[in-house]
């Protein structure tokens, strides 16, 4: 096998998800999501203590509902290790878990409703001074982009996150980073 090639990264802003430096010259940061029920405070720390003892940085933790937000605050003072609520279509649940003590927001702002919805999480991110995840999936496209592209592409994906992306820049919010992803890898790859 001969020698490995440099990767060259393009120089993004660096931002910084609790005290995990991500983008810029900061190294690659491992992200891992618990599957356990939120609401099981005591299973949700031990798999996020497994998962920090492997290498993880960043943990991401589904918050569906407002009993999660309340268990997430309650996982929050059990672990050290940043941890992105991840939030779906309400609002209400992301605001309720910045003021729980996440370090990030994993939403898409062109989910969460009306504009004055997107504004109110935005001045509630910058409020806490906390990141958002835009996080885009090849099997969940906005309706209005899979009647565009037929099926995932790449391009789909990219109009998808630009779309997202330009809804957070217009409310003069810069503290995002940006997950795209599909089960293909050569899918996500376009993507990018």
């Amino acid at each position: 096998m001969s020698a490995s090639a440099p990767i060259n990264r393009r120089l993004t802003k660096k931002i910084y998800v609790g005290d995990v430096a991500i983008g810029g010259d900061a190294p690659i940061s491992v992200q891992s999501m618990t599957n356990t029920d939120t609401c099981d405070v005591a299973a949700t720390v031990a798999q996020i203590e497994r998962c920090v003892e492997a290498g993880a940085d960043l943990m991401r933790v589904s918050t569906p509902t407002m009993d999660t937000v309340k268990a997430f605050g309650e996982i929050r003072k059990l672990v050290s290790v940043p941890l992105i609520a991840d939030v779906h279509f309400d609002h209400k649940i992301a605001l309720a878990v910045a003021a729980a003590g996440a370090d990030c927001l994993r939403i898409n702002p062109g989910n969460i409703g009306s504009d004055a919805k997107v504004r109110e999480v935005v001045a509630c991110a910058k409020h806490y001074n906390i990141p958002i995840r835009i996080g885009v999936n090849a099997g969940s496209l906005e309706k209005d982009i899979q009647r565009k592209y037929k099926e995932p592409n790449g391009a789909a994906m990219l109009e998808s996150a630009m779309r997202h992306i330009d809804i957070l820049e217009r409310l003069n919010f810069d503290q995002y980073k940006v997950s795209v992803k599909a089960s293909n890898v050569f899918l996500t790859m376009d993507a990018y």
